[in-house]
């Protein structure tokens, strides 16, 4: 006697189907199931959202400060120490905070050592300085801000208008920017003389803590708000992980990547202000490698160099780790070679960490 469940008979009128399924139908509607009820784990959820990724820099920051305390004693483990890194941290931390904007806009900057360069040059021309002394040491202030934003602007109308590729446009800018600094200079050092109150704001001490570095967790906390909690952050992150996407939620691409230039143009003028107050100078040499080092600071942090994610506290914990290391190295009389090294193989591991990431999220 044929089973009723599975062919038609005479109770089971013709044009009817089955309702058992197949068995190998079964078997994967059943694992389905299996998958979809599987509890997530939260442990690797934590690990690779940006809570696992701030507590990974936060122990290694701990490892490198544990380390410099075991090598050079008392000398790395002292306020005056601490405050000398946060000093040293706070130029490249202000130019680090502008390029996550454009990385995570899915650009790249070359030429934020040469801009800084640039800027540092024209505030303390003779003309500046003058009109600066004859007026308000403000005016050096707005010559160094309109000079690394005319910069920026010029990269951002190039990438985005210009449609020229970011490291083509910025490593133009690089040669140009520091050629025109050593012709202003005359590839010499200009002196900051008798500006009254310049140097003075710059370096002055609140509550022990120099001005500076006030003014880079101004621009920290600042560059977090605009990223995490405004429209112009969520059209950055738009703009980074799909451009196409973004422009056809009606973000204007272009424009967007051009303002995104011209902020990290700002941040270069602030901290050629910062390291001429602090230097007395401005030269064509100021700012070398800067640029490796913010992009060093800016991977480390978490931000993908394809775009789509930034992290602004990633990335000061990425510059307090370049800067507590270099520290620890020179306490220890190792040489800059060295350090380079160590940089080339930590940016390295980062990037390959932040593949990993990204292939493990993409196949769950």
């Amino acid at each position: 006697m044929s089973d009723s469940s599975t062919t038609p008979t005479a109770e089971t009128p013709l044009g009817s189907t089955s309702t058992t399924p197949p068995p190998a139908d079964t078997a994967r509607v059943e694992a389905a199931a299996r998958e979809t009820a599987r509890e997530p784990n939260p442990v690797m959820g934590a690990l690779s959202g940006s809570m696992g990724r701030n507590a990974g820099l936060v122990l290694a920051l701990v490892l490198i400060c544990v380390v410099g305390t075991a090598t050079a004693g008392d000398r790395f483990a002292s306020v005056d120490n601490a405050l000398t890194i946060l000093r040293l941290a706070a130029v490249t931390g202000v130019v680090s905070i502008g390029m996550t904007f454009v990385i995570t806009a899915g650009g790249i900057d070359l030429s934020v050592g040469a801009i800084l360069a640039l800027s540092s040059v024209w505030c303390t021309t003779v003309a500046t300085q003058t009109m600066a002394r004859d007026t308000h040491w403000i005016v050096m202030v707005f010559v160094a801000l309109a000079v690394g934003a005319g910069c920026g602007l010029v990269n951002g109308l190039l990438v985005s208008y210009g449609k020229v590729v970011p490291f083509i446009a910025t490593l133009a800018m690089l040669a140009s920017a520091r050629g025109l600094a050593e012709i202003i200079s005359n590839r010499r050092t200009q002196i900051v003389t008798d500006i009254p109150g310049f140097a003075e704001f710059f370096t002055r001490e609140i509550l022990g803590v120099q001005v500076i570095i006030y003014l880079f967790a101004l621009v920290a906390i600042g560059g977090w708000v605009l990223l995490n909690r405004t429209t112009f952050g969520r059209r950055t992150i738009a703009v980074g992980g799909n451009p196409e996407a973004a422009r056809l939620a009606g973000i204007n691409v272009k424009r967007h990547t051009a303002l995104l230039y011209v902020l990290l143009g700002v941040c270069c003028g602030i901290a050629a202000l910062m390291l001429v107050a602090r230097t007395g100078t401005g030269s064509s040499t100021h700012g070398t490698l800067l640029e490796l080092d913010a992009i060093a600071a800016v991977v480390i942090g978490g931000t993908l160099l394809s775009g789509g994610r930034g992290s602004i506290v990633g990335t000061v914990f990425g510059v307090l780790i370049f800067m507590t290391l270099t520290n620890v190295f020179t306490l220890n009389d190792r040489s800059i070679s060295e350090q380079a090294l160590l940089k080339g193989v930590i940016i390295v591991a980062a990037v390959l960490l932040q593949q990993r990431l990204a292939s493990r999220n993409s196949t769950t």
